[in-house]
């Protein structure tokens, strides 16, 4: 009886196993098509914002506002998983953020066919994209806890396949947003934008389907009171995961200081065309998708603590890179476009190790139990700290000053790179790494440096 009782079970199990992995699959088709949503939408919300008479502030607001509330909505979603299964939960969000690609459309028709007022509707865009980043953000626990039950343990590799994947996706998705912007920019622009939203509305709307398809794991609603955020507050500051959550606030503070205003640096000062703002934008991209992959099997190998550590070091020099523009501009403009590419390479390098740490450990720290708070938790923090960064840069960069010979936007991103150093130097020392990993000092980073050549560059990009 025991013997058949084991047999049945190990059937069972393998069973899920297959329903789990046929699961993962379907994750990165679903992945995908979400990528099409963000490489002709979000990618573009900025842009198109600034085509309705955005100001800075307008910016700082867009790029902050939306994901602020998110996160506090993200808590519903904690209670909702209760009431109803994750699988509904995710699809119903995710069609709703579809839905309001097509709200977006109605703003421009509002601003370019009736003539609304250029301080109205930017407020507009504000709110409606917020609608969508919050019908998100609410499902986002559900998504975490739902892929925690499908995914490997090995989930550095995984979700670094996965991220490659959807990116390259992005990618072509970003490019060729671009050039439809660039040819309807001669003629009608707001039909470029037409177009691009339509195309994500689309995408959006597959990935809803494809969540309708994507196994679910059965799930048993925790009791999460011991996990109020009065009780997370308390012990923010004697737990590791508090002191992490504590750090991604702070950087994320840092880096809102300067991040949504790059765009505006090149659309509205620099006067790039679409396509040369998006190659600058796509070269970061492309650098994630090939390191990514790298990133992940290191993370699983040395940690990731020791991604941030290493990452953290070259994320504060991307902003500070920006003032050298100019200086070029006087030597000769025709520099600027390819410096600002191999500064896109640098960030793109670091973020997508630094992403790779964070979110990873993230995973690490918790189980599936309380895997929804945590990320809620976590995510409160981090956004109230890109909005804070990002109304303070909004603000600065609106005003008109020189400080040591930079423009607002400039001395913008001067505080931005040396918050992001201080943070990095001051906190990143105070984690620890949440499980057993291999040590990796400076003769190990030597081993890699003076062992690199074309052949063991693609065999680590692999």
């Amino acid at each position: 009886m025991t013997t058949l009782t084991k047999k049945v079970k190990d059937i069972e199990q393998e069973k899920e196993n297959k329903l789990k992995a046929k699961a993962c699959d379907i994750s990165i088709k679903e992945g995908s098509a979400y990528s099409i949503s963000e490489g002709f939408g979000f990618r573009y919300i900025t842009p198109y914002a600034l085509a309705l008479g955005a100001k800075n502030t307008h910016i700082g607001l867009l790029s902050s506002i939306p994901s602020l509330i998110g996160s506090f909505s993200s808590l519903n979603g904690v209670h909702l998983m209760k009431e109803i299964s994750r699988k509904k939960l995710v699809t119903f969000g995710v069609f709703i953020q579809a839905l309001m690609w097509l709200a977006l459309i109605g703003i421009g028709v509002l601003y370019f066919v009736f003539g609304v007022d250029s301080d109205i509707a930017p407020l507009l865009v504000i709110i409606t994209y917020s609608l969508l980043v919050v019908s998100g953000a609410m499902t986002d626990p559900a998504w975490n806890s739902w892929m925690k039950d499908i995914i490997p343990e090995k989930y550095g590799r995984y979700f670094g396949i996965r991220n490659r994947i959807c990116g390259s996706v992005s990618l072509l998705a970003m490019l060729a947003a671009g050039f439809i912007l660039d040819y309807f920019k001669k003629t009608n622009l707001f039909i470029g934008f037409i177009i691009l939203f339509g195309i994500s509305f689309i995408g959006r709307s597959i990935s809803a389907h494809l969540f309708t398809r994507e196994y679910e794991p059965k799930f048993k609603a925790e009791n999460h009171e011991h996990l109020t955020f009065l009780s997370f507050l308390k012990k923010i500051y004697k737990n590791n995961f508090g002191k992490f959550t504590i750090f991604q606030s702070v950087m994320m503070f840092s880096a809102g200081i300067s991040s949504p205003f790059f765009a505006v640096y090149m659309l509205k000062d620099l006067k790039f065309t679409y396509i040369m703002f998006t190659a600058v934008t796509m070269i970061t991209l492309i650098v994630r998708l090939l390191v990514l992959p790298a990133w992940g099997r290191f993370t699983d190998k040395y940690g990731n603590v020791r991604a941030m550590r290493i990452t953290g070091v070259l994320i504060p020099l991307v902003p500070l890179f920006w003032l050298l523009v100019p200086i070029l501009l006087k030597i000769n403009p025709a520099l600027v476009f390819p410096y600002l590419l191999v500064t896109g390479t640098i960030s793109g390098l670091a973020w997508a190790g630094f992403d790779t740490g964070s979110g990873n450990f993230v995973f690490a720290s918790s189980n599936r139990e309380n895997m929804p708070m945590f990320t809620a938790y976590y995510s409160i923090f981090a956004n109230i700290g890109n909005f804070g960064g990002a109304l303070l840069g909004g603000i600065l960069s609106s005003l008109s000053f020189t400080v040591f010979g930079l423009s607002s936007i400039l001395f913008v991103f001067l505080l931005s790179g040396i918050a992001r150093l201080i943070t990095s130097f001051y906190m990143l020392p105070r984690l620890k790494e949440v499980r057993e990993v291999k040590k990796f000092d400076t003769s190990d980073a030597k081993r890699i440096i003076f062992h690199l050549s074309p052949h063991n560059i693609i065999r680590i990009l692999r």
